[in-house]
């Protein structure tokens, strides 16, 4: 599609080593992975609906304008 082989994807990886370092590389790939992780799960999983009672003043109490 773009035209990207085995020899480019090798030069773009060594750019991103050189920019973030090895110890940085994976904490960067950590993060990467728990956040597409996490966009997956909530993907799957309905919305919850929060069913717990309030409290009687907070049912009376008038809304304040911002």
């Amino acid at each position: 599609m773009f035209g990207l082989g085995m020899p480019e994807l090798i030069v773009i990886m060594i750019i991103v080593l050189l920019v973030f370092g090895a110890g940085k590389l994976a904490d960067v790939g950590g993060a990467l992975g728990k956040g597409i992780k996490n966009f997956k799960k909530s993907l799957k999983e309905p919305e919850e609906i929060d069913v717990t009672p309030k409290k009687e003043e907070e049912k009376n109490k008038p809304l304040e304008p911002k």
